[in-house]
């Protein structure tokens, strides 16, 4: 069963270039996070493993939100404990 603290190796990267960071899985940046923001990209793929792999990420970098299905919908509970719908494109701030 795949770690739900770390990601993988496989087919996924982790780069960064000063201002932000960006975990790419296959070609999509599926996470995006600066200082002050963090953003999920489902890429047309909102899938298991794409959520894993985005609640992996938080896990590993402390970036405190988590992604969850309810009811056949996906959802991003924010660090401040508010949550919202996660669609193609979604951003939020990080914790303090």
């Amino acid at each position: 069963m795949p770690s739900m603290q770390k990601l993988s190796d496989y087919a996924t990267t982790v780069a960064g270039d000063g201002d932000a960071m960006r975990v790419t899985y296959h070609s999509a940046v599926i996470v995006e996070w600066t200082a002050e923001t963090v953003t999920l990209r489902t890429g047309g793929w909102d899938t298991v493993t794409t959520r894993r792999k985005m609640n992996q990420a938080s896990n590993q970098f402390g970036l405190g939100y988590q992604v969850f299905r309810h009811d056949g919908d996906s959802f991003v509970r924010r660090p401040d404990g508010g949550e919202m719908p996660l669609d193609s494109v979604t951003t939020f701030k990080r914790k303090g």
